[in-house]
């Protein structure tokens, strides 16, 4: 069975990785939603994706032969596109974040399980990273024991002059924890096998655009399950000197390894992105991940086909969210 994906919610980039990483994984785009709040969003998708139809979104939610919506809507927004999918009868991708405040992850989860049906978030960070899906093969197989910490780091380029107005309001895009430090939780949960956490602090600051001072470019959230502990830091201050928008780093502390992973950047050592480092009993190795598969797109499809909750457990996506929200809430003195 060939599934059919509508696009509604071209207002971030990631569109881009969801849209055709979803055709490359068999399934096919039925047609995209025109209406944004970035003309150069839009713009960078018709170059991309030249053959795909512009369509109404009404007309996309009323389609009986679409199965999927794949959403990067302004943040704000995606609960009320994910909710009339769902309601259409339709299986649902999110961007990161899927909400921004607690009660529209309660109607999320309301909804979801009133249809029966599926609300992923791709958290392009794991699922678009090669080394990742390395660093998960090793550690299911035991590589370095039982994941008792991981740190994550997630700097950013800020492109101060071509983001929209919306990216500096918290009130469109949920703030910096509840954005960005999503990828970092989501990668805590998945290493450590925890199907929870808990939020010990979590900080935000503004030190670098005063004239912006409701904008927050710098955050830092310390969590915790049962068995393991993690460190998050996201920030947008990364250097233009740097060949990619951000190093993003991952260390995952086991009780018999260690595995670091510079995703996009090895800093003045080896070209390309998909660098993992791993130390164990036998010594120290680098293990280039440039060529590993990317699966998350092809079992979300297969869970599409067989509801099942093979790309991310049955809770992860809310869990993630919520995790997100209650840093922020903490960070800017709110009460989660």
């Amino acid at each position: 069975m060939t599934l059919r994906f509508a696009a509604i919610g071209l207002d971030h980039r990631h569109i881009y990785h969801m849209v055709g990483e979803l055709i490359a994984a068999g399934a096919v785009c039925a047609g995209y939603c025109p209406e944004t709040s970035d003309p150069r969003v839009l713009e960078g998708f018709r170059e991309r994706f030249p053959g795909l139809e512009p369509r109404d979104r009404a007309a996309l939610l009323s389609d009986p032969d679409i199965q999927i919506v794949a959403c990067a809507a302004i943040p704000a927004d995606r609960t009320a596109i994910a909710i009339a999918a769902m309601q259409a009868g339709k299986d649902v991708m999110l961007d990161k974040p899927g909400a921004i405040h607690l009660h529209q992850v309660e109607a999320l989860k309301l909804v979801a399980g009133q249809t029966g049906r599926l609300l992923s978030i791709c958290f392009s960070e794991r699922f678009v990273v090669r080394a990742c899906e390395m660093a998960s093969r090793l550690v299911g197989q035991g590589a370095i024991g039982r994941v008792i910490q991981t740190t994550g780091l997630g700097p950013h380029r800020l492109n101060r002059a071509i983001r929209p107005e919306w990216f500096f309001r918290p009130s469109a895009f949920g703030g910096i924890l509840t954005d960005i430090a999503s990828h970092q939780i989501d990668q805590f949960l998945h290493f450590t096998g925890a199907s929870s956490a808990r939020i010990t602090a979590a900080h935000t600051a503004n030190r670098g655009v005063p004239d912006l001072p409701a904008f927050r470019d710098y955050g830092e959230i310390l969590l915790e399950s049962e068995g393991a502990n993690g460190f998050i830091r996201v920030d947008w201050f990364t250097p233009d000197g740097l060949p990619t928008w951000g190093d993003g780093r991952l260390f995952l502390l086991g009780t018999e390894g260690t595995i670091e992973l510079r995703k996009y950047v090895d800093v003045a050592g080896r070209p390309g992105g998909d660098h993992l480092f791993l130390i164990d009993r036998q010594g120290t190795r680098h293990i280039d991940c440039s060529t590993e598969p990317l699966t998350y797109f092809t079992r979300f499809l297969a869970d599409v086909r067989d509801r099942s909750h093979t790309a991310m457990p049955a809770d992860h996506a809310l869990t993630v969210t919520r995790l997100a929200i209650e840093a922020q809430l903490l960070a800017d003195g709110g009460v989660a």
